[in-house]
C-alpha cells in the first residue's frame, strides 16, 4: 500500500469497540499444546474479514512470535458478543476445543482478552497508508480547525 501524503485522521461516527485477543506461549516445546490454539485464530479472522454484517471492521496482527495477538475494530458490543457465542461461527467450537485441552496443558500457553468500549478517539498519519483504525474506517485530511490531538478529540 502507497502512503497517503499529508496530514491524516480517521473518519467515523457511531459507537466503536477495540478487542485485543491474544495468546502467550509459554512452553515451546509443548507444541502440541500450543500450535492448535495458534492456528484457531486465522479461520476467525477470514470469517469475520468477510462477513461485511459481522461487525468487525478491521483488525491488525502483531506480537509474533511468542505473544500472537489481534486488535480488533467492531461497530458495536453487541455484534462482538453475538459472534462470541455464535454456535456456528468459528470462534464457539475453537473456545470449546481450548478449554478441553487446557485441561492437559497446564501452562504451555496462556490465552487473554480486552474489550474498550470508546467514547472518543483521536488519530494522526503523517504520509502513511491507511493504518490502525483509518484503515478499519475512513481516512480523512487534518483541517485548520483539527490541526492539534485536543481539537480532534474534542470534536
Amino acid at each position: 500500500m502507497k502512503p497517503v501524503p499529508g496530514r491524516m485522521t480517521h473518519d467515523y461516527d457511531g459507537e466503536l469497540i477495540v478487542f485485543l485477543i491474544g495468546m502467550r506461549i509459554n512452553r515451546w516445546s509443548r507444541v502440541r499444546d500450543w500450535l492448535p490454539t495458534f492456528r484457531a485464530m486465522p479461520p476467525m479472522m477470514r470469517e469475520l474479514a468477510t462477513d461485511p454484517d459481522s461487525g468487525m471492521v478491521g483488525y491488525r496482527l502483531f506480537g509474533l512470535p511468542r505473544t500472537p495477538t489481534v486488535l480488533q475494530y467492531w461497530t458495536s458490543l453487541d455484534k462482538l458478543y453475538d459472534y462470541a457465542s455464535n454456535p456456528q461461527a468459528k470462534h464457539r467450537p475453537a473456545w470449546g476445543e481450548f478449554n478441553r485441552r487446557a485441561r492437559t496443558a497446564g501452562d504451555a500457553v496462556g490465552i487473554w482478552h480486552e474489550t474498550f468500549e470508546v467514547a472518543r478517539a483521536e488519530t494522526f498519519y503523517f504520509a502513511m497508508p491507511p493504518t490502525g483504525l483509518a484503515a478499519a474506517t475512513d481516512m480523512t485530511p487534518v483541517t485548520k480547525a483539527h490541526a492539534r490531538a485536543r481539537d480532534r478529540i474534542a470534536s
